[in-house]
């Protein structure tokens, strides 16, 4: 194996460095008690499709965030009703919320919830104004959602539908887009932003445990431990989650301009 050069390390540190700087976290990844160093508390959500794409896709952010002082809310657009084999759809939404409560716990984050339906996703007018009202309620400072390129059609609804937010809402939020299971779902995804997760890999990992139902044995070592690792190697750490960032979403918030 080729050794790395010092100037190849450092190069490597400081990418690392400025996507964590961007989302208002330590450049080292390392969780703090008090307050943002803003001195403001802002309020980042999290939308994803399905009741453990949020933990799965950032979960090691969120924590980070909720470490930083911020509030983190987890909107989910559909209850998992399809994601049980052998279960009806109430039965697998009860036992799936439950995992959202209990992965939410892990993590500090509050839940919020959608009404869409796990395999069945629309994009109609009532659509768009259920997730903008949940949105505008909440009156986030940065939201973070689905890569729209995937393999899941949920996934893409969702993402469809948040950047209309984005667009409804004058571009008032940041908007970044993040990664699950990449090549499997998520395609063509070249972040240019990475999180140093080192100091919450072990809650990420314990929140997205809580999703039982899913089999998270096998998906977590086959696929989203390697992803973090992949994209710590990007970013100069251990593990690392990945993010683009969508143009024209308004700077200054995390990092000046």
């Amino acid at each position: 194996m080729e050794k790395m050069s010092r100037r190849k390390m450092l190069k490597l540190t400081a990418t690392a460095a400025a996507g964590a700087a961007l989302l208002g976290l330590p450049a080292t990844g390392a969780a703090q008690e008090n307050a943002p160093k803003s001195g403001k508390k802002m309020k980042i959500m999290v939308i994803g499709a399905h009741p453990d794409d949020p933990e799965t896709g950032c979960g090691g952010t969120m924590a980070l965030l909720v470490k930083e002082g911020h509030e983190v809310v987890a909107l989910y657009l559909t209850r998992g009703e399809a994601g049980i084999e052998g279960k009806t759809h109430e039965e697998a939404a009860k036992i799936r919320v439950s995992e959202i409560e209990n992965a939410c716990k892990v993590t500090g984050v509050r839940p919020k919830y959608l009404t869409q339906i796990d395999g069945n996703s629309e994009i109609n007018k009532d659509r768009y104004k259920e997730i903008l009202a949940a949105v505008k309620e909440e009156n986030p400072d940065v939201v973070l959602t689905h890569w729209p390129i995937d393999s899941h059609r949920d996934h893409r609804i969702c993402s469809v539908l948040t950047y209309d937010v984005w667009r409804q809402m004058g571009h008032s939020f940041e908007l970044y887009y993040y990664e699950v299971m990449t090549g499997v779902q998520t395609q063509n995804f070249r972040p240019d932003k990475f999180v140093n997760i080192d100091a919450v890999e072990a809650t990420k990992e314990k929140a997205c445990f809580c999703h039982a139902s899913q089999g998270m044995d096998e998906l977590y070592t086959n696929y989203h431990r390697p992803m973090e690792i992949f994209r710590g190697m990007q970013a100069g750490c251990k593990y690392a989650e990945a993010f683009i960032t969508q143009d024209q979403s308004k700077t200054g918030i995390f990092m000046p301009k």
